[in-house]
């Protein structure tokens, strides 16, 4: 069964910049557990995320990439 949850905001610092995201608790705990896989902080992950994101289309929003690269690494095992 799905643990359904509002989403909430989290602040991170991108390129020196604070800035909020909101995402659903088990997006924010998939992010984390995939920050901690990959050895980073997760604001090292969501700033790489947030690169690959503009070097591809700027105009996806950051709380979709977030998503959508989560996805892939659940597809691929790595969550």
């Amino acid at each position: 069964m799905c643990r359904y949850a509002p989403a909430r905001k989290h602040s991170v610092t991108l390129h020196g910049h604070r800035t909020s995201i909101t995402l659903e608790p088990p997006f924010w705990e998939a992010l984390q557990r995939l920050a901690d896989r990959e050895a980073l902080s997760l604001n090292a992950l969501v700033t790489q995320i947030d690169e690959e994101r503009a070097a591809q289309d700027a105009s996806v929003p950051l709380s979709s990439a977030l998503r959508i690269r989560l996805l892939a690494a659940a597809r691929k095992g790595e969550l």
